[in-house]
């Protein structure tokens, strides 16, 4: 498996434990039935909790990009130590951005995503030059 899939596979991993982390933060406000049902009248989501669920939602909208270029350089045979490194680059930014928007660290989250984009631009430059 190339690195681009294992980082794809880890990217997953990392979306998965973060809808977790939400989860649980949410729960300790509210029951497990409110949070079965419809979710209608919840009250808003402590500071940490909300945190969650907003870097999971930021999470699902990079991992739709980041698996759109591994998959297209899977196809297309342009796997090369660059898209690698931007792959790992990437996911390694992603868990540093989950675990800084947990804590609360605005700007420092806005520029540990920026890492991550060039991440993605690492991948994409091959794509676009062929």
């Amino acid at each position: 498996m190339t690195i681009e899939l294992t980082m794809l596979f880890w990217a997953g991993v990392l979306t998965l434990a973060q809808v977790v982390v939400a989860v649980l933060l949410t729960l300790g406000q509210v029951s497990l039935s409110e949070l079965a049902g419809n979710r209608d009248g919840l009250p808003a989501p402590s500071d940490m909790a909300g945190r969650a669920v907003r870097a999971h939602a930021n999470m699902l909208e990079s991992l739709v990009l980041f698996a759109i270029l591994v998959l297209i350089i899977q196809i297309a045979g342009l796997n090369n130590d660059q898209t690698a490194l931007g792959a790992q680059i990437f996911v390694g930014a992603r868990l540093v951005h989950a675990i800084v928007y947990l804590v609360g660290v605005p700007w420092l989250r806005t520029g540990v995503w920026a890492v991550s984009i060039i991440g993605l631009v690492m991948m994409a430059w091959p794509i676009l030059m062929a």
